[in-house]
């Protein structure tokens, strides 16, 4: 991020670096840098389901999912085993957590990383 608050590469951006806030049915996530000016990201609230945010701002330019730590705990059945990451150009990232087993495509909002220069492609 540079001085201002901006991000200057999604990809390095580290969780904690934004601002936290609580969303829609109490849903903890974060918000990292300045919206890009027009950006359709301002209509997003964290806690949002995958299916309403593509619905609200459009398809995006790339997607990928990963699987996180939580995934290799023994006996561990709680949300956020893996994340889903939506990338759009010109407007930044999405990330979301949860969802069903072996459906990496659901899970609801968590962190929005807005940043103007967005490649699109992950």
């Amino acid at each position: 991020m540079d001085a201002r608050g901006n991000v200057v590469d999604s990809s390095k951006v580290e969780s904690g670096s934004g601002r936290t806030v609580k969303g829609i049915n109490d849903y903890e996530g974060e918000i990292t840098g300045n919206p890009a000016r027009g950006s359709r990201f301002t209509r997003l609230q964290i806690g949002m389901p995958v299916k309403q945010v593509t619905d609200l701002i459009g398809q995006p330019t790339d997607q990928g999912a990963y699987m996180t730590g939580k995934a290799w705990i023994p006996f561990y059945f709680g949300g956020d085993r893996h994340r889903f990451e939506l990338v759009y150009k010109g407007q930044g990232r999405l990330i979301f957590a949860g969802g069903g087993v072996g459906n990496f495509t659901s899970g609801n909002l968590i962190w929005i990383i807005h940043n103007a220069n967005e490649g699109g492609y992950r």
